[in-house]
């Protein structure tokens, strides 16, 4: 089943949306999207997780823009993107959806980073040869079923969906407490500042949104994905966030034991948000891995 509802409106919800002046709305797998695309340089993706939209990576963009073509999607279902055919609520499903959208764009990524679910997209594209990128970025990324606090809360709601289609109403309206928005921001470890918060409310105001992030998550399988990254023919950068209350680092552990190629980072400090609390060392993080996996030019001394 996919929650229908009509999507958050661009000109109130998205009136003031961080980097509104590089958003575009193509149209690639039969739907349309919210695109931001910035830069020049080697081309960059940058995918977020269940639930949020372009708006995570803010104050990533224009640092990151500064060295990479940076092209940055609300997913499927997700923010200012129409919602997709049922079967683009898979995990295979939204990968070939994003592969779509890259096509449209005449755009191959030389580097992707994910968070959380979106990290897990990215992988399944790799083993599907849908992208061929130097390397994959998993940010406190979504790998295995959930096992947090807030992952056990999502996912039990995300299964109400199937028979109650008034559940995303229902939190909507709830979302119009600020403070409950803020209590679930903070289960995730994380504390980011008033402008993402005040974002995260406007979306999780909107059914639409709601509808389609819940969508995504009661039809996700990713039981297999811990035996299918044992096939992964690209390295595999895993950042995880110390104080992560959705997603378990020791999911990451089992992937890094799993995957070939794989390379574990702990984040000290930091939450499942953590490009939002620390944006400036994240994006120093991702020039760094760009440069290690020859994306980036080393920089040289003197």
């Amino acid at each position: 089943m996919v929650f229908r509802a009509r999507r958050p409106d661009w000109e109130t919800v998205g009136r003031d949306w961080p980097n509104r002046e590089h958003s575009r709305f193509p149209v690639a797998h039969g739907f349309r999207w919210h695109v931001q695309l910035a830069g020049r340089g080697p081309v960059l993706l940058l995918l977020h997780g269940t639930g949020a939209t372009t708006h995570s990576f803010r104050d990533l963009l224009p640092i990151l823009a500064e060295h990479f073509t940076v092209i940055v999607p609300d997913l499927p279902g997700h923010g200012f993107t129409a919602n997709p055919p049922a079967s683009a609520f898979t995990l295979p499903g939204m990968g070939r959806a994003v592969a779509a959208l890259l096509r449209e764009s005449h755009l191959k990524p030389d580097l992707v980073v994910g968070h959380s679910a979106g990290a897990a997209i990215l992988i399944r594209m790799a083993l599907d040869k849908q992208i061929h990128p130097k390397a994959i970025v998993s940010l406190n990324g979504a790998l295995l079923p959930f096992k947090g606090s807030s992952g056990h809360w999502f996912s039990g709601l995300a299964k109400l969906l199937l028979m109650n289609p008034l559940v995303p109403r229902m939190f909507a309206w709830s979302a119009t407490n600020q403070s409950h928005v803020e209590d679930l921001i903070r289960n995730t470890g994380s504390d980011i500042d008033w402008r993402g918060l005040e974002l995260y409310g406007r979306l999780f105001r909107e059914p639409g949104h709601v509808g389609g992030a819940l969508a995504m998550m009661a039809n996700w399988d990713l039981r297999a994905l811990r035996d299918l990254v044992a096939h992964l023919d690209m390295p595999l950068e895993l950042l995880v966030g110390e104080r992560d209350k959705t997603i378990q680092p020791a999911d990451a552990e089992m992937i890094a034991d799993r995957a070939p190629n794989a390379r574990l980072r702990m984040l000290p400090g930091l939450g499942h948000l953590a490009h939002e609390e620390r944006p400036d060392e994240i994006a120093a993080l991702i020039l760094s891995l760009a440069r290690d996996h020859g994306v980036l030019e080393q920089k040289t001394g003197g």
